[in-house]
Formats: structure tokens, C-alpha cells, sequence
């Protein structure tokens, strides 16, 4: 079996806590403290840490917000690739995340906003209009359980069915 590397160590860390300070990772893993500020510089200057985001508990934000999983089907001319599309789309501060997928569709996009009426005007007057963007279906989100790895219960509640006799 292969050991990680100390790099590999502290970016593990950073993903299960971005907020570990240097001092907290350099104690769990036995590295020095210098050596855990180099690798998470190393992890930033390379690009392989993007950014640090918290994981919001839509229930308790305090203000609703819509999500909602956009499917998107696209036909490519010669001068248009998948990289041209995503680009374009990414731009918009609305959309969360766009993959290229596998299977019936060709992108997946996550969308946040206020409210339906402004994710169903995002994709009517932003999205549908892109030429090679063919047809989108839209799933809004109910309910969060768990996002980014993080279970959003808090586990009081006690959801086993009821049995009655």
C-alpha cells in the first residue's frame, strides 16, 4: 500500500475542515507547522484548492433560496465545443456548478436563486436561448439532506415510520 504523501495528508484534513488552522493540522498529523503552511501554499499556488466554502444549511439560513438541477442537451457545429458552452454558462453568477455528463443528457447545471420565478427565468431567458442548447429539463430541489458531504439533520429528529397494530 502506498502512504500519502504529507501534501496529501493536509489536503485530506482540509476537506473534511477548511477551517483547521495550521497549529490543529500540524498536531493530527505530527507534521511540523512550517511543512503544513508550505503544502497547503503548494495545494493553493497549484490550483488544487480553489477556494474555501462554507456548507449552508438551507433550512436555518434564514432566508429561502431555490435549488434546483438542471439537465441540458446540446448538438455541437464545428466551431462550438463542450468547453465553448461551459464557458458561457459558467459566467452566470446564478449557476453553482456544470459538469459534462455521461448518459441521457449532456450537462448538469446546479442553480441557485430567490425564488421558481427566478430560476425558471434564468434558464427560460439565459440558458434556452444558447444556440447549440437543444432542450433543458429542471428538478427543483424539496428537500436538502446532505450536501457537499455534510448530513444536513441534525439527527434529533427520530424518522422511523410509526407501526400500528
Amino acid at each position: 500500500m502506498v502512504e500519502p504523501t504529507e501534501t496529501e495528508t493536509v489536503l485530506t484534513l482540509l476537506q473534511e475542515n477548511a477551517r483547521f488552522s495550521i497549529e490543529d493540522i500540524a498536531r493530527q498529523t505530527e507534521l511540523p507547522p512550517e511543512t503544513v503552511g508550505a503544502a497547503i501554499d503548494e495545494l493553493e499556488q497549484t490550483g488544487v484548492v480553489r477556494g474555501y466554502t462554507p456548507v449552508v444549511d438551507p433550512e436555518r439560513r434564514g432566508t429561502e433560496r431555490v435549488r434546483a438541477v438542471i439537465e441540458l442537451n446540446v448538438t455541437l457545429d464545428r466551431e462550438t465545443s463542450y468547453s465553448d458552452i461551459a464557458d458561457r454558462l459558467a459566467k452566470f453568477p446564478a449557476v453553482e456548478s456544470l459538469e459534462l455528463v455521461s448518459g441521457e443528457f449532456d450537462f448538469m447545471m446546479t442553480v441557485e436563486d430567490d425564488s421558481m420565478r427566478d430560476v425558471s427565468g434564468f434558464v427560460s431567458e439565459r440558458v434556452a436561448p444558447v444556440p447549440e442548447i437543444t432542450q433543458t429539463v429542471t428538478h427543483y430541489a424539496m428537500q436538502t439532506y446532505k450536501r457537499s458531504g455534510i448530513v444536513m439533520n441534525d439527527g434529533d429528529e427520530d424518522d422511523r415510520l410509526s407501526v400500528t397494530p
